[in-house]
């Protein structure tokens, strides 16, 4: 059965990416305005209606997920009330970037492929004086899923996508490929 936290990550990382984007479209709309770019502000402001909306759906999915997920899950009673966070304000965390080389060195460290658990555990070692307090608050959303974490996972994702890791490793293991050795190597992480 796939975890409900790594799906639930996945709808928060996609939904802080919209969240930047939209604030690229609003900064952008802005600069045309103040320019008299009337007809690229206009278009600025039909992309942003759109994103919008797109932003809408993924949280519509999301909460399908956790509806859907929640029928086959018991229920964990907790004492008191659940404490809720305000979003973090852009720019507090550590960028997904700064992962980027650490996990890398992480993996060849470890042999070239090792679990996300003694990867991330490694990563935060290695990342000792660079995580502020922001990056060791848990998600506003998730309070069992610190931020740096989902931070390295989406880090993670894309170095996957950039072919720097596997694609095809099993469900909990992260691994180098040798692209990424070699990226490493040369040092254009």
């Amino acid at each position: 059965m796939v975890d409900k936290n790594e799906v639930y990550i996945a709808f928060e990382i996609l939904l802080e990416e919209i969240e930047a984007v939209a604030n690229s479209i609003r900064e952008a709309g802005s600069q045309a305005f103040q320019r008299g770019s009337y007809d690229e502000a206009q278009r600025m402001i039909e992309v942003a209606t759109r994103l919008a909306d797109f932003r809408d759906k993924v949280k519509g999915l999301q909460r399908e997920w956790s509806d859907l997920f929640a029928k086959h899950v018991p229920k964990v009673k907790r004492k008191g009330q659940r404490r809720k966070f305000e979003k973090l304000p852009r720019g507090l965390r550590t960028p997904e970037k700064a992962f980027r080389r650490p996990i890398l060195e992480v993996l060849v460290e470890l042999g070239g492929r090792a679990r996300i658990d003694e990867v991330l555990r490694k990563v935060e070692e290695r990342m000792q004086g660079v995580l502020n307090s922001s990056d060791l608050q848990p998600l506003p959303s998730n309070p069992h899923t610190i931020r740096w974490q989902n931070t390295a996972q989406w880090c993670r994702y894309k170095l996957v996508r950039e072919g720097l890791l596997k694609d095809d490793s099993p469900r909990g293991i992260w691994e180098i490929s040798e692209r990424g050795r070699e990226t490493l190597q040369r040092g254009r992480v």
